[in-house]
């Protein structure tokens, strides 16, 4: 369990978004340590609607709120950026302005995708960001808006390669994938950090007792490419890792969008007396029996 998750103020906790992978963990987390959670879907709060948010943040006086709602479709953020920034653009900033008005602490969930992929070293939260397409726009829009609303109570923490149990991720493409495709075509000159959602979960909880504020990478330790990534979920699955061959991103769709090396940096944590997230390998070999429960 992350640092920190012991002796605390206790806060009530809004998390938006809540039917989401990040989302459903982080409720379930929160729950285990008996802390009050009100679970709002995408059903139930449309964070662009600034009198629903008003009417449900007067209601249940939130003392910290986690915004996990997203427009995460990212192939078509290409041809529908407005729409996408609606959500990930003016969301949070709706968000940041009513946590403002009431001195409420702000966590919002942001990507990667904000970094143009040039580096060959891992960014650092201070780095300068360029995002080379559409989705990675709206994400950085909603950072922007955030840290300038919320400078001392507004935390932008940033993930990547997200898997968990709820909801579509690579894990769950590669299992199917096994079982219905003698080889597998994965690239591998695409560089970042597979992040357990639970372990991202535990993270946000940390931060938010510790009242930590600024940006913060919420991925894992270490670093890998989605070849890799992919050759270790067929070992623990007992298949040959020699079924997957490797391809270049400029033969697959929408590759040249992506950005090729997003692997990020901690040093924040551990500024702020926190402990980052493990190494991914180590996450995946415990989580994966977990996920495996799960109908794929």
């Amino acid at each position: 369990m992350a640092a920190g998750l012991e002796a605390h103020m206790m806060n009530r906790w809004l998390v938006t978004g809540a039917g989401g992978m990040l989302g459903r963990d982080l409720v379930r987390v929160l729950e285990a340590l008996n802390e009050p959670v009100l679970a709002a879907t995408r059903q139930d709060l449309d964070i662009t609607d600034r009198f629903s948010v008003r009417a449900v943040v007067s209601r249940y006086r939130p003392t910290a709120i986690v915004n996990c709602a997203a427009w995460t479709r990212f192939h078509e953020a290409e041809t529908s950026e407005a729409e996408a920034h609606l959500i990930n653009g003016r969301g949070a900033r709706e968000l940041a302005t009513i946590c403002g008005d009431r001195s409420i602490r702000l966590v919002h969930l942001s990507t990667d995708y904000v970094f143009d992929g040039a580096s060959r070293r891992p960014y650092a939260e201070s780095a300068a960001t360029g995002p080379i397409n559409a989705y990675g726009r709206t994400k950085l829009a909603g950072e922007q808006a955030v840290l300038e609303l919320l400078p001392d109570d507004g935390t932008i923490v940033r993930t990547a390669w997200l898997y968990g149990r709820h909801g579509t991720n690579f894990i769950r493409k590669m299992v199917r994938l096994e079982q219905t495709h003698k080889t597998v075509d994965v690239v591998d000159d695409q560089w970042g950090q597979p992040t357990w959602s639970v372990d991202l979960a535990q993270q946000i909880v940390a931060l938010v007792r510790h009242g930590a504020s600024g940006v913060f990478h919420g991925t894992s330790s270490g670093e890998t490419t989605w070849y890799d990534f992919a050759r270790m979920i067929f070992r623990l699955l007992g298949a040959d890792p020699g079924r997957i061959r490797p391809v270049r991103s400029d033969q697959v769709a929408d590759g040249e969008l992506r950005p090729r090396y997003t692997v990020l940096g901690h040093a924040a944590w551990r500024e702020a007396g926190l402990t980052p997230i493990r190494h991914w390998s180590a996450a995946l070999e415990q989580s994966f029996p977990l996920l495996a429960d799960e109908e794929w």
